[in-house]
This record gives structure tokens, sequence and C-alpha cells, in this order.
């Protein structure tokens, strides 16, 4: 199954769209930002936590692509943030570190899915991206977007406390509008095992006017203003995700379950939007092993899936 990139929660600037987004319901249009919630990640407490998890860290005020940059790296190119290169898997050892996290307060060419172009304001998400080397067999890579959503939707419910679901493959959404998305992709390196860069961008304190249609972030599902921090929100996320990687190392086929059970799209009626621009409608069912969506007994591994009513 090939690794399906999710389209960023950001602003797109291409296509155009209205640049404010309706209010989602139940929730205030305008909720006043906490003092202080949008400051500058910080690096200096972040560091020795990412080190605990076998990770090293930085923060850069503005790069091209988090993503893009961690793929330099990986292809054993000069990279710009002065990150050292990984050559193992993300498991906790000594030495150096088994993976790399890089946090941007902005970027310039940031991508989500189908190569749009995205930005978010200043301190008003979290845009990261994590390389790292996954010692597991080719035929299990294919789940490794869906590790990783299931892993922010689990660090969502349990220290946001926002009811979020994912929308296959690993759209994050919150009662149908979008709250995170995620970038995986596998870059080709001269290091084995191969390398693959976890990308992923959630609106923490955006406002409905920073945000494009049909999204929306923890200020506006009313999160508790103490779980607005981006800093210790970010270390929460990064401490499931490692744990998260290193169960599906050691029991891959586990994944498929905890997919299931927070995949939104089962038991749904769909519509399907293939490559070619042709489009199918029926009930989503389940979900095979090898991670294709399974629609009325056919099995879809590269589509567009729209929830139907």
């Amino acid at each position: 199954m090939p690794v399906h990139p999710a389209e960023s929660p950001g602003r797109r600037t291409a296509p155009v769209e209205p640049a404010i987004s309706p209010p989602v319901a139940g929730h205030s249009p305008a909720p006043a930002v906490p003092p202080g919630a949008r400051r500058p990640l910080d690096a200096d407490t972040l560091r020795p936590l990412a080190a605990r998890l076998g990770l090293a860290l930085a923060v850069v005020d503005e790069i091209d692509s988090t993503n893009a940059e961690l793929g330099r790296i990986a292809r054993g190119l000069p990279g710009t943030v002065g990150l050292p290169a990984v050559t193992r898997p993300p498991t906790l050892t000594d030495g150096a570190p088994a993976g790399l996290v890089l946090a941007a307060e902005r970027q310039t060419a940031g991508r989500g899915r189908l190569d749009r172009s995205w930005e978010s304001a200043a301190g008003a998400g979290l845009m990261v991206s994590v390389l790292v080397r996954p010692e597991i067999g080719p035929r299990w890579l294919g789940w490794l977007p869906m590790v990783v959503g299931t892993s922010l939707v689990r660090t969502l419910r349990g220290y946001a406390g926002v009811p979020a679901v994912l929308k296959w493959p690993n759209d994050v959404q919150v009662d149908g509008v979008k709250l995170a998305g995620i970038l995986v992709e596998l870059a080709p390196s001269p290091a084995v095992p191969p390398a693959a860069v976890i990308g992923f961008g959630l609106n923490v304190t955006a406002r409905a006017a920073e945000l494009p249609p049909r999204s929306t972030s923890l200020l506006l599902l009313g999160a508790d203003p103490a779980r607005l921090d981006r800093s210790a929100l970010l270390g929460a996320l990064l401490t499931d995700l490692v744990e998260a990687l290193a169960r599906w190392e050691a029991a891959p086929e586990r994944a498929r379950g905890e997919y299931r059970d927070t995949c939104a799209t089962l038991g749904r009626r769909v519509r399907v939007e293939l490559p070619d621009g042709t489009s199918t409608h029926g009930t989503a069912t389940d979900v095979d092993e090898l991670g294709r969506l399974i629609v009325d007994g056919r099995a879809f591994s590269a589509a567009d899936i729209v929830h139907l009513r």
C-alpha cells in the first residue's frame, strides 16, 4: 500500500477560498486567545524531553518546509538548521539520537495534500516534522500514516480533551471539521533502514478568520486553556508518537485494530473520488490488512473520501 499524504489544516493559498470559515456549531464564534498562548515554542524545555525519547529537536522561526528540510537530511544533503544525520530507528538508545524533530513557527513553502500551499498564523498552531527509520518489513510501511493518525487522536482525546476521530486515511477531525493534517513521505537515502518523514500540522489557538472553511482549532472547540500551551502539547504528542512507533515495530499487526477504533469513516456512506477523476458511492465497512478502505466489498488504496449524510 502506498503512503498517502493528508492535507494540512493550515490556510491554503491555492485554490483561492473564502478567508473566513463558518463557526463550528455549539462553539463561540470568537473565543479569546488566552494570554501567552501564542508565545514561541520553548525549545529549552522540549529538548531534554526529546532526548529522553531518543530524539534530537530543533525549533526555528522560519523555514521553507519542515518536511523538506528533514527530507534533505535523510538523503544525506546539507540541511539549513544544523540537525545531525540519523542512522538508527526510533527506539530508546544511548548515544546518538534515533530520530529528529523539527518545529517551525512559520513555513514559507509548507505542503499539504495534492501539493497545496498552506500557512498558519504565527503561534496559532504546531508545524512539526519527525524523521525516523522504522525497522519494519516493507509490507507494513503503508500503515505508518495511520499509526501516526491514531497516535495524534489518542493524545488529543486524552491530553486536550477533544473528541477527535480520523477520516480515512488520516485526517484528524472533530464533528466533521478538520483539526489536524498529516503528511508522511518516504525519503530515499543511502542509509538503511529507509527513512520516513512524518509531518503534521495542528490548529491550536487559530480563530475562525485564520482558518480555511471546514477547519477548526482546539481554541474553537473549547479546550481547557491550560492545554493550549503549544510546548506542553508538543511534548505530549511526541511522547505518544514514539511509544506508538515502538509498539508498531514490535507488533505491526495490532495497528489495524487500534486504527479501526478511531476511524469515523467505517460504517458511513461515502463518496470515493478516484485519481482518474471518477467516483463511486457506497458504505465503508472495514480497513483490510494492507490499510485499504473497503467500500461495498471493493478495496481502495488511493482515493479522496467524502463522508455523506
